[in-house]
């Protein structure tokens, strides 16, 4: 097959329109064209009053040897046609019949559970373990936080059966660069698991929060038929690591926080990046970990109406459109740079907290991204050299200490503290809410913002508003609501891994995801997911066959 790209149509074109473009781009006759598959479907709002679709589409031709000989003629044909690319995903190991212990994945968000299907089709068995409970479980216990402000620190928006991702807007697209293959194999599986079957053409995918539930219920049956064991509630506590003749640190275990220890020599860490204790025990073992940069500020929210006409003018409410997105960004005078993280149309703000005492927020839509606000992280780049300097963990600290402020400020039964864009702008505390009505649960405290965030943050985000205001018609609105405080936009360490995807220093430890330091959501942490286990069943097989 041969793929076309960069097809053109309108917003509104007829069904059949693909079809009669792609025989006009190719000059086909009829019976020519055998068959036609939508790979991609993007639209272009650069301009808001020619906003149109742009497809790649697959096609099957009479004579496609003919058709590649007058592609190699014309240049502009040649940029648009070729070969379809293969798309298959093919495993890179199988279980030997002996000579190895079972595997063990630490953690259930996307990375685990790629890890742990991929290991599981490969044929080792996994033991997968997570801190938290079943996903409908920890769903109730987030609700508890969110109607009754109750939170229980094993099991909530960080922790538990499905990750920090079940709790998202579920978008599944980045910016990596990967192999098709493993792209493909985690949209695939995410179909196979109930997920639209459009995730596998649009060109920025989503799910939403009450899809993923039930899709990584699917997932864990899938990878227990296969012969993969899920422990919920199995908090790892201590890892079991040796030191040999020949100088090498090599992983013998986990220890459980019940006392017991489960022997392997292969452990997936795929612990997300709010497992704070984990990275101490780890630091503490001698595991290499380092401090890495992340970002630091608030949630904002605007009626999703107002993004919709500043993005799409006339072409708001637009049905294939939906609600709209956005990205920005602001270099600001004192050298840092504030951006727009995570934005979530239609969605709402989430208390993401995992520590008493403390207030975290987060955003969140489901499918239909038909709420009445858009939410967006506006958040300010941190770094260890700069902002958190000393031990490997002291971003955590850095994050604790004002995730506390937040707590403080937003009255100490975790509401958090908010302040409407004019006030703040203006360094006035909000006293009153205005036309916009925040989201967030269990409530919002009215207040003054450089309460719990860095003065340097709170200069930049107020230089950048106005200029995103430029840029985003009705962004800067003084009724715009800020939320406070968004601390966890990455892992605050990196534990250090070599091109194997093995710990620099511990042999059998692969860390993985985004709390190792090695994706950003839940596209890129399947991927990487995918990558360890790779790597993993070549050792484990490569072992087995030396031993």
């Amino acid at each position: 097959m041969l793929r076309l790209t960069e097809l053109k149509l309108p917003l509104d074109h007829p069904e059949g329109a693909i079809e009669a473009a792609v025989r006009e781009r190719l000059g086909l006759r009829d019976g020519e064209l055998r068959s036609l598959h939508v790979a991609r479907r993007a639209w272009d709002a650069r301009k808001r009053s020619d906003i149109f679709l742009v497809y790649s589409v697959d096609i099957e031709v009479a004579d496609e040897a003919a058709l590649l000989r007058r592609a190699a003629r014309d240049r502009t044909l040649a940029r648009t046609l070729g070969p379809t690319p293969d798309t298959a995903y093919r495993h890179v190991a199988q279980a030997p019949a002996m000579g190895w212990k079972r595997p063990v994945v630490i953690g259930t968000g996307p990375c685990g559970l790629f890890a742990g299907l991929i290991l599981a089709e490969m044929g080792f068995r996994p033991i997968i373990l997570d801190r938290g409970k079943v996903v409908r479980e920890r769903t109730k216990d987030t609700w508890g936080l969110w109607r009754r402000s109750v939170l229980t620190p094993e099991s909530n928006v960080q922790f538990g059966e499905g990750g920090a991702g079940t709790f998202s807007d579920g978008k599944l697209y980045s910016g990596i660069k990967a192999p098709e293959a493993l792209s493909r194999k985690v949209l695939e599986e995410f179909v196979a698991a109930g997920a639209p079957e459009e995730i596998l053409f649009v060109a920025k995918p989503h799910i939403g929060t009450f899809r993923l539930v039930t899709m990584v219920e699917s997932l864990r049956e899938k990878i227990t038929g296969l012969g993969g064991e899920y422990r919920f509630q199995t908090k790892v506590t201590d890892f079991v690591i040796e030191t040999g003749r020949d100088g090498a640190r090599r992983i013998r275990g986990v220890v459980t926080e019940a006392g017991e220890t489960i022997e392997t020599d292969h452990v997936v860490l795929a612990i997300g990046h709010s497992s704070r204790d984990t990275f101490q025990v780890l630091f503490d073992r001698g595991v290499h970990v380092e401090a890495k940069p992340f970002s630091i500020g608030v949630r904002i929210e605007h009626p999703q109406s107002i993004i919709d006409r500043a993005r799409f003018g006339d072409f708001a409410g637009n049905r294939i459109l939906g609600a709209a997105d956005y990205k920005l960004v602001h270099h600001c005078g004192n050298g840092r740079s504030v951006y727009s993280f995570c934005m979530c149309p239609g969605g709402t703000v989430v208390a993401a907290t995992s520590e008493p005492g403390r207030v975290v927020t987060n955003g969140m839509s489901q499918y239909s991204r038909a709420e009445r606000n858009a939410n967006s992280g506006i958040v300010v780049g941190v770094t260890p050299e700069q902002d958190y300097p000393g031990d490997p963990l002291a971003g955590i600290a850095f994050q604790r200490h004002w995730e506390e402020r937040a707590f403080v400020a937003g009255g100490g039964d975790y509401r958090a503290p908010a302040q409407l864009v004019g006030d703040f702008v203006t360094g006035r505390p909000s006293t009153h809410l205005g036309a916009v009505s925040p989201s967030y649960r269990p409530g919002v405290t009215p207040t003054d913002l450089s309460l719990c965030l860095p003065d340097f943050v709170v200069a930049a985000i107020r230089e950048a508003l106005p200029a995103f205001g430029r840029q985003l018609r009705g962004y800067d609105m003084a009724d715009a609501v800020m939320t406070g405080v968004e601390t966890r936009t990455s892992s605050p360490v990196r534990i250090r891994r070599d091109a194997a995807f093995r710990s620099v220093n511990t042999l059998g430890l692969y860390p993985a995801g985004e709390g190792a330091g090695y994706a950003g959501g839940i596209f890129s942490a399947g991927v990487d997911g995918i990558r360890v286990a790779e790597a993993m069943g070549r050792d484990m097989a490569g072992l087995a066959a030396a031993a």
